[in-house]
């Protein structure tokens, strides 16, 4: 089978982060067994979505994981102009969803199963779930490897680079705040605390935290941007427009360069709300509060110098520029010990968009550097 027709088929999985990725987990452990490569799972507590790790080659020390996740971004509201999950060829591209992040890179490494019969040392595949969703299936998964696998040489995840050598990535942070306050007529404002109002200025405390962010921070961190920031992307709340709102809640995320610790920033906030607000909310009611809560973690990736961006080099990948923008699982399996890099076909500017796609040359560069990596580890 093609490179290509293992791309398409992955793509053509509805793998979107809401549903589960049961059916492509199921393909992909077929697909496997009738290479004689065993899998295993790691399910989601709840059963309806895995993690699959497998090994192919000896039981040795020194081999390489390949990373990638499984799970998409949702379509709904683009405007696709064809069919997201029946992938179509044209002008020298693959246009469907995932075919940039990050089936290109997972459907090229499947496919070259069959070339890996002679390896002396392993090649790992590491699929996980939820990645899109706060990075949430992988650390189950990259637990057991740790336990149950040799050390690898190196851990390549392969988000989308260009088939540049990526040695950092942001840590990220959800959370979600909720305020309640009192009710009354709006006409009575004195009587009543309005949660949209108090979220608004919490909202403003954020922005203003952000922009302390960016005018301290050292601006050559090799991140763009430069400084960690802090981003509120959903609110809602009230009830109608002559009632003082009992509640409102708003989503916020944190995206942390390495030496920023997120926790400073939740502290700085929750103080705030602690010291500067709550006081006079409970001054009306002590029905009133706010409360914030942690929703999903990554943590930061740096390691600019190890044994994979040496492999990668001799295998002539260069480094890139600059860090990556997105969060993704690198800094997971760099808190598990293992040396790791981002590398992969395609472009992030692609990623998350309508009408996503891979450029067929980025296909053949990472089908050629995939080879490559074979043939070095089939000769120790």
């Amino acid at each position: 089978m093609s490179v290509l027709q293992k791309i398409t088929e992955l793509v053509k999985y509805n793998t979107v982060s809401r549903d589960s990725n049961l059916p492509l987990i199921d393909h992909v452990s077929s697909y496997l067994d009738d290479l004689g490569v065993s899998s295993y799972r790691v399910e989601s507590e709840d059963g309806k979505k895995s993690n699959l790790y497998a090994s192919v080659g000896p039981e040795e020390t020194g081999g390489v994981v390949l990373s990638g996740h499984t799970d998409v971004v949702p379509t709904d509201g683009q405007d696709w102009q064809t069919d997201p999950f029946d992938p179509e060829v044209k002008d020298g591209k693959v246009f469907g969803r995932g075919t940039c992040d990050m089936k290109g890179f997972i459907g090229t490494a499947l496919a070259l199963v069959p070339e890996m019969r002679s390896l002396e040392k392993p090649i790992h595949f590491a699929l996980s779930y939820d990645e899109e969703v706060g990075c949430k299936g992988a650390p189950s998964m990259i637990k057991e490897i740790s336990h149950r696998l040799p050390s690898p040489e190196a851990v390549i995840v392969g988000e989308p680079t260009q088939m540049k050598a990526i040695t950092g990535h942001k840590g990220m942070v959800t959370l979600s705040t909720s305020v309640y306050g009192y009710e009354a007529h709006s006409s009575q404002t004195h009587r009543g605390v309005s949660a949209v109002m108090t979220a608004a200025k919490l909202v403003e405390k954020l922005n203003s935290m952000a922009a302390d962010l960016a005018e301290n921070t050292a601006a050559e961190t090799g991140f763009e941007p430069h400084h960690s920031t802090i981003h509120v992307g959903v609110i809602r709340g009230g009830t109608a427009i002559n009632i003082i709102s009992r509640h409102c809640e708003f989503l916020w995320d944190i995206r942390s360069i390495p030496n920023d610790h997120p926790q400073t920033i939740i502290d700085e906030f929750e103080q705030y709300c602690r010291d500067e607000i709550l006081p006079n909310m409970v001054q009306i009611s002590d029905q009133c509060s706010v409360a914030t809560e942690v929703t999903a973690s990554a943590p930061a990736f740096l390691m600019t110098e190890s044994p994979a961006l040496a492999l990668l080099s001799s295998l002539g990948i260069a480094a890139a520029e600059h860090h990556a923008p997105y969060v993704a699982e690198a800094g997971q399996f760099q808190a598990a010990d293992f040396p790791t890099v981002i590398c992969g076909p395609g472009s992030i500017d692609q990623a998350h968009k309508p009408n996503e796609f891979i450029e067929l040359d980025q296909i053949d560069q990472g089908e050629a550097f995939l080879r490559r990596l074979i043939k070095r580890l089939s000769h120790g």
